[in-house]
């Protein structure tokens, strides 16, 4: 894995915390949701704890600077508006969060399943997520509760069935 490139703005002080000034703020809240994205991905992790203060996205150690718990949460929050994350828990202090919405990886998995005529068959989640044939796809990899979720999209609008059997999910694709 190759070093992750930190924005510019990793290295700015006030980064790290919230800008008073609205215009500012709302600046500050994209580069924040673009780094949480795009380290998240080169991290290949789609799970973040907002205690987990010794993560690099939240303490940037040459700065001796570190996001505050509030501030994790209201970037969360921004995630969670453009789809790109939900809580796992009431307290909202574990999120999943998706490089993709989940009804942009519902998309990419249905068009995959058309282009191979996979339609009217049942693959397995580790064939979609994991298999040969998805290697250079970006839903390759996804974490298998991230692809449930998406799938879940999918089968609200009849396109799949969700099929689960001891334990462990396939899915029908009409």
């Amino acid at each position: 894995m190759t070093d992750f490139q930190w924005p510019w703005e990793y290295t700015f002080p006030p980064f790290f915390t919230l800008q008073p000034h609205e215009e500012t703020r709302q600046q500050q809240l994209k580069v924040w949701t673009d780094l949480f994205l795009k380290y998240l991905k080169h991290t290949n992790r789609f799970t973040i704890t907002v205690n987990d203060q010794n993560s690099p996205l939240f303490h940037n150690e040459s700065l001796k600077r570190r996001l505050s718990p509030e501030l994790i949460l209201v970037i969360l929050g921004e995630l969670e508006r453009s789809g790109h994350a939900s809580p796992l828990d009431k307290r909202r202090q574990e999120w999943q969060v998706y490089w993709h919405t989940l009804e942009e990886y519902g998309n990419m998995v249905y068009d995959w399943v058309q282009e191979t005529g996979q339609t009217n068959t049942i693959c397995t989640l580790y064939e979609i997520a994991a298999g040969e044939n998805t290697t250079q796809l970006d839903f390759h990899g996804v974490d298998e509760a991230v692809l449930v979720s998406a799938l879940r999209l999918l089968e609200e609008k009849g396109r799949c069935e969700l099929i689960e059997m001891d334990g462990s999910h396939g899915v029908k694709f009409f």
